[in-house]
C-alpha cells in the first residue's frame, strides 16, 4: 500500500471512543445529562418563587422545555456525534399541531364514552380556572417524559434489542414509574403502560421524531386536566374549563387516579398505538434485534 493510500485510509475509533458510542452507554449518558439539565432549570426557576397558576410559572415550563431540547441537541452533536433527527426543524409545527390535535380528540372522545355510559358528567362551566398550571404541566410532561424515554431510551434501546422489544421495555418502564404517583394502583399503571406507552411509543417510530408524541401527550394531558377537570395521571383534580364528577364503578371512572386508569382509555388509546404502529411497520420504521441484523 502506498502513501497515499495510507494517508486516505480512515482512522479506527479509540477504545474510549467504541465504549462511548455504544447504545446502552449513550443511553444512561443521555438520560442522565439531559435529565439533570432539565432539574437545574426548573430548580433555578423556582428559587424565583412565583407565585403559582400565574404566566410566569407557565414561562418557567417553557425555559425548561427548551432547556431540554437545546441539552439533547448538544448531546447528539457532541457526544453521540450525529445529526439531530428527532428534533428536526423540517414538519416539526405541523407534526406537533397533528399530535396536539390527536390528543385531544382522543381523550374527548374516551370521555364522551366513559359520559354516555353513566360514569361522567358535566355539572356547569368555572372558567379559565388553573389553565398555567395546566399548561405548565402539560409542556413539562410533553416536552421532558417524550425527550427521555422515546428520544432517549426507546432509540437506543432499539439498536440493541430491536423495535418490539424496545417497545415493550419503555412501555413497562413508563408504567412503572407511574406507581409512585398519588393514588396510582399496579391496574393504573398496566394502564399508562398500554395506553401511553404504546401510544407515544409509536407516535415517535411512525415519524422518527418526536414532535407528533409531544404534541400528543401534552394535549391528553391538557385536555383531561384543565377541559374536563380529572387528574391527571393521580392526584387532586384540577380547576379546569367545566365543573365535572366521575361517578360509578372504577373500572369506568379510573377512581381516584383519573380517567387514565379507566378500561375505556385504556382500549381507546391502546387501540390507536397499534394503528400507529401498523403505519410504522408499512413505512419500514421496525428495526430488528442487533443479533439478527
Amino acid at each position: 500500500m502506498n502513501d497515499a493510500a495510507l494517508a486516505a485510509a480512515p482512522v479506527p475509533p479509540s477504545l474510549a471512543r467504541r465504549i462511548i458510542a455504544f447504545p446502552l452507554t449513550l443511553l444512561i449518558l443521555g438520560f442522565v445529562g439531559v435529565a439533570a439539565v432539565g432539574v437545574a432549570v426548573a430548580r433555578s426557576w423556582d428559587l424565583l418563587e412565583f407565585e403559582s397558576n400565574t404566566p410566569q410559572k407557565m414561562l418557567g415550563a417553557v425555559l425548561m422545555a427548551a432547556a431540554v431540547i437545546l441539552a439533547y441537541k448538544a448531546f447528539k452533536r457532541w457526544v453521540e456525534r450525529a445529526p439531530d433527527t428527532e428534533f428536526a426543524a423540517n414538519g416539526a409545527l405541523p407534526e406537533l399541531a397533528a399530535g396536539i390535535a390527536f390528543g385531544t380528540l382522543l381523550f374527548t372522545v374516551m370521555t364522551g364514552i366513559v359520559a354516555l355510559l353513566g360514569g361522567f358528567e358535566v355539572l356547569g362551566v368555572r372558567g379559565a380556572g388553573q389553565i398555567w398550571t395546566m399548561l405548565a404541566i402539560a409542556i413539562v410532561s410533553g416536552t421532558i417524559e417524550e425527550t427521555l424515554f422515546r428520544g432517549i431510551v426507546l432509540r437506543h434501546l432499539e439498536q440493541l434489542i430491536g423495535t418490539w422489544g424496545a417497545l415493550a421495555f419503555t412501555s413497562a418502564l413508563f408504567g412503572l414509574l407511574h406507581i409512585v404517583n398519588p393514588d396510582a394502583t399496579w391496574w393504573s399503571s398496566l394502564a399508562i403502560a398500554l395506553e401511553a406507552g404504546i401510544l407515544l411509543g409509536a407516535a415517535y417510530l411512525l415519524t422518527r421524531r418526536l414532535w407528533l408524541a409531544i404534541g400528543i401527550h401534552a394535549a391528553w394531558n391538557f385536555t383531561q386536566g384543565w377541559v374536563f377537570s380529572v387528574p391527571v395521571s393521580g392526584g387532586d383534580a384540577p380547576l379546569g374549563l367545566l365543573i365535572t364528577r366521575r361517578v360509578g364503578p372504577d373500572w369506568l371512572t379510573g377512581g381516584d387516579f383519573g380517567l387514565e386508569a379507566s378500561v375505556v382509555a385504556m382500549v381507546i388509546a391502546t387501540s390507536a398505538g397499534v394503528l400507529l404502529l401498523v403505519m410504522a411497520a408499512r413505512r419500514g420504521q421496525i428495526v430488528r434485534p442487533m443479533w439478527r441484523r
